[in-house]
């Protein structure tokens, strides 16, 4: 049976991502700790060795909450004009904990995208 037999049709990488779900079987959990992948899937056995988002979560959590954190900060500064260290105090956390709770949901979607796209790492072939 090959890996692509459990896949269901209407199945979506984005969709299994964000409930950190196993692409293949779709019960089984993506993540062992917060960030941390599993080595495999523990109802079908499928080894995460091939998934590396590398900096794609960072990036695109960093991209996406950028703009509403300064959305906020410019909304404070313009309605209470405060000293510098009141936006430490308050953007600055709802900048780093906005970027980290979208860190997992992206990560699951992007080690999703790159099972059910089968991904891999680029090679030249040799010239004939």
């Amino acid at each position: 049976m090959s890996d692509m037999d459990h896949y269901s049709g209407n199945s979506h990488a984005f969709r299994l991502g964000l409930r950190g779900r196993c692409p293949r079987c779709e019960q089984g959990k993506l993540f062992n700790g917060y960030l941390a992948l599993a080595k495999s899937c523990d109802r079908c056995g499928l080894d995460y060795s091939f998934a590396d988002p590398a900096d794609g979560p960072a990036f695109f959590a960093m991209s996406i909450w950028a703009v509403p954190a300064l959305g906020f900060g410019m909304w404070i500064q313009m309605a209470f004009d405060p000293p510098s260290w009141v936006h430490l105090l308050t953007t600055g956390p709802v900048l780093i904990l906005g970027c980290m709770a979208l860190l997992r949901p992206l990560k699951g979607w992007l080690v999703c995208s790159q099972y059910i796209h089968k991904a891999e790492q680029g090679r030249l072939s040799p010239r004939e």
